[in-house]
């Protein structure tokens, strides 16, 4: 596998963040392609950007001259392409329970409060910036309670979300995290996410995913 790994990515992306994160567990070597999504109303619309995208989102993955979209897939795709270390567990039934951990993350808490939908409230409904973190918070709250208690006390369950290697679940778990803390969310209220949370950013491939150590991070984020 020669050809170049690219992946346009903004700092700020959860989505984004997850694949750096896959992408550094590998060690791979990618080059980041930014694309700023609130300047002069966002890169990702367009028209060039069409091309690599045609749902104006970040993150794609290109891989010599293909595509990749959608960050679940995108991890899927690089744990199939470049299988150790694997981001996946052996089992089906521990693949199972990663998967549902990340989609639970991916599917049904950042949907709910990422950059368009936030921008729809504000643009079209008018909300005021204080409702829409507080929009914030109470999805996330509402996706952490349940996170919190699909982990604690789970025999599968160890250093991080499924026994004591990171898996795709993390790669989603530590920017949902991210976003919590932006937003001040209670993280107390979480005690098993925070102790994961630790865990993963003790390693440098979580460390150096961090929205702060990209390219395109403004001074002072």
């Amino acid at each position: 596998m020669t050809d170049p790994l690219r992946l346009y990515s903004y700092w700020r992306s959860s989505a984004a963040y997850r694949v750096r994160i896959g992408l550094n567990l590998k060690g791979l070597k990618y080059e980041t392609v930014p694309v700023h999504l609130t300047r002069d109303g966002g890169e990702q619309h367009l028209p060039e950007f069409a091309e690599a995208n045609p749902q104006r989102l970040v993150p794609v993955l290109q891989h010599g001259n293909r595509f990749y979209r959608q960050s679940l897939a995108i991890l899927e795709y690089l744990d199939e392409t470049w299988p150790e270390p694997a981001l996946l567990p052996a089992l089906s039934r521990d693949r199972a329970r990663v998967r549902a951990v990340a989609q639970l993350i991916a599917c049904d808490v950042h949907p709910l409060n990422n950059l368009r939908v936030l921008q729809y409230l504000e643009h079209e409904w008018n909300a005021p910036q204080p409702e829409r973190d507080e929009w914030v918070r109470h999805w996330i709250n509402q996706g952490f309670t349940a996170l919190e208690a699909t982990l604690d006390d789970h025999p599968a369950t160890g250093m991080f979300c499924e026994g004591d290697l990171p898996t795709i679940a993390d790669c989603c778990l530590i920017p949902q995290v991210y976003n919590a803390r932006r937003f001040n969310v209670d993280m107390a209220r979480f005690p098993t996410l925070a102790r994961i949370e630790h865990n993963c950013l003790a390693l440098p491939a979580f460390d150096e995913a961090r929205p702060e150590r990209q390219p395109d991070c403004p001074p002072r984020a």
